[in-house]
């Protein structure tokens, strides 16, 4: 009886999610149910949805919505499971990273995940096929261990939290199979997998406020757009702090950092005058002020020369450091052993700048890194719709450093939908194309061009 229930329950689920069940040339699924007594013995039993063009019984292929029962009130497994013939229609679709991202979110650590889909050779872990719960299973789940790239324990499947781990599950699978077909779909599917995927919600300011009050040296990095600059400023602010200011460049040097010397221009006689750079100015202030916190900004800390610029003084920034025997000269008859306990650092980084060098890892060992992710914005003037949209294809079809280029909110903010779609036409557009140029995001150039075109009446092959 409760197979019975289960099984209609997930058809329900289905329906909500946008599956047609009554079309008769084109069909969402294939429901398969091996739930005979002698299965349930730990004999193979499952039941669930599979490609529609696969046979009703026998061997079949791609990715499938599997439950593996069990009697006797012991827990069942949830799964999404590929066919034992492998992939016919589905390969690409195991390729793209925001599958796994999706399903990694829906197991805890009585599930597991693939981390890679298209995987076919590896077996589930110990942690599944020796797992004190599943004993029941344990043969069943034997025969099918190089083919469950996610699954989840599920004590009881008609409790409310049983049923919210089926509801997501299959949510997943109707995303997969492109189920929905309008809103009511989409919804549904989002409410389902709602409890599962929502960001907690961090305070930014605040854990940055508190991170460089105890590592002192911060940089903030992230995309284009997501506020970098403007928290630094704001931290700075909150924090009551003296704050000097610069951006670094391809041409930053030692001389504009720390200490130079140039020409008098206005001299008749060729002369020059000493330079101290802004950061010589907010060291001697701080030093001067003891009492005061002086917060040093820099901007876009990665477009410079970090060794040519920062010469002797990278050695100060060691996190803790002792004052010790070795002075460092900032400028002629200025040395210091030990930057003062009132300065402080926030650099910003722009990840998304491809033409950038890796930051040297000794720089990484000595600052403290907070990493910013584009993220909605509550505001009249922020359109959310195509934040959404642009969000929805980095995360399915980019991999884990392609997500480092997806613009920021800053680009969805306008005060009118002429303005927005104009940033999206001479802002997003050309970013989105250079990407492409680049040959990155390749992947998602059919979901980008198809936006476009639609939004904006614009083609990204043009």
């Amino acid at each position: 009886m409760k197979i019975e229930n289960v099984r209609q329950f997930i058809r329900e689920k289905a329906i909500e999610f946008g599956a047609k069940p009554d079309n008769e040339h084109n069909k969402p699924y294939i429901e398969r149910n091996n739930t005979k007594p002698d299965t349930l013995k730990d004999n193979g039993a499952f039941f669930g949805f599979i490609h529609s063009e696969e046979e009703a019984s026998g061997p079949f292929h791609d990715f499938s919505f599997t439950i593996f029962p069990s009697e006797n009130d012991k827990p069942w497994l949830v799964c999404l499971g590929i066919g034992s013939s492998g992939f016919k229609n589905d390969y690409e679709v195991a390729t793209y990273p925001g599958l796994r991202r999706l399903f990694s979110k829906l197991t805890n650590d009585r599930g597991f995940c693939k981390s890679d889909f298209s995987d076919i050779e590896t077996s589930l872990p110990k942690s599944i096929t020796n797992n004190s719960d599943l004993q029941h299973l344990k043969n069943t789940i034997k025969t099918y261990t190089k083919v469950l790239p996610a699954c989840q324990i599920v004590d009881d499947p008609e409790s409310t939290k049983g049923k919210e781990i089926i509801s997501a599950f299959i949510a997943g699978y109707a995303k997969l199979r492109e189920w929905p077909t309008n809103k009511s779909h989409r919804k549904a599917i989002s409410d389902a997998l709602e409890p599962f995927i929502k960001d907690e919600s961090i305070d930014d300011e605040l854990e940055i406020r508190n991170l460089l009050d105890k590592r002192k040296f911060l940089v903030l990095q992230g995309p284009p757009g997501t506020g970098k600059t403007r928290m630094a400023k704001k931290v700075a602010d909150e924090f009551d702090a003296k704050t000097f200011f610069i951006q670094f460049h391809a041409e930053t040097a030692f001389s504009d950092f720390i200490y130079g010397i140039r020409p008098d221009i206005d001299n008749k006689q060729l002369s020059y005058h000493k330079t101290e750079g802004i950061f010589t100015q907010a060291l001697k202030y701080a030093i001067d002020n003891h009492n005061e916190r002086v917060v040093l900004i820099i901007d876009e800390i990665n477009r410079a020369n970090l060794s040519n610029v920062l010469g002797p003084i990278f050695y100060l920034f060691e996190y803790k450091m002792e004052e010790s025997d070795v002075e460092i000269e900032i400028s002629p008859n200025f040395k210091i052993k030990k930057l003062p306990e009132n300065f402080y650092v926030i650099a910003t980084m722009n990840t998304a700048d491809r033409s950038l060098a890796v930051v040297d890892f000794a720089l990484r060992r000595r600052f403290a890194w907070y990493s910013f992710k584009p993220k909605p914005i509550n505001s009249r003037n922020f359109h959310k719709e195509d934040f959404a949209k642009i969000q929805e294809i980095f995360n399915w079809y980019s991999s884990s450093g392609e997500l480092s280029l997806q613009p920021g909110q800053g680009y969805f903010s306008a005060e009118s939908d002429k303005e927005m779609e104009n940033r999206i036409r001479y802002e997003i557009f050309p970013l989105i194309k250079e990407y492409l140029q680049e040959g990155l995001l390749k992947n998602a150039k059919e979901e980008f061009n198809n936006y476009f075109a639609s939004r904006i009446n614009q083609s990204l092959f043009e």
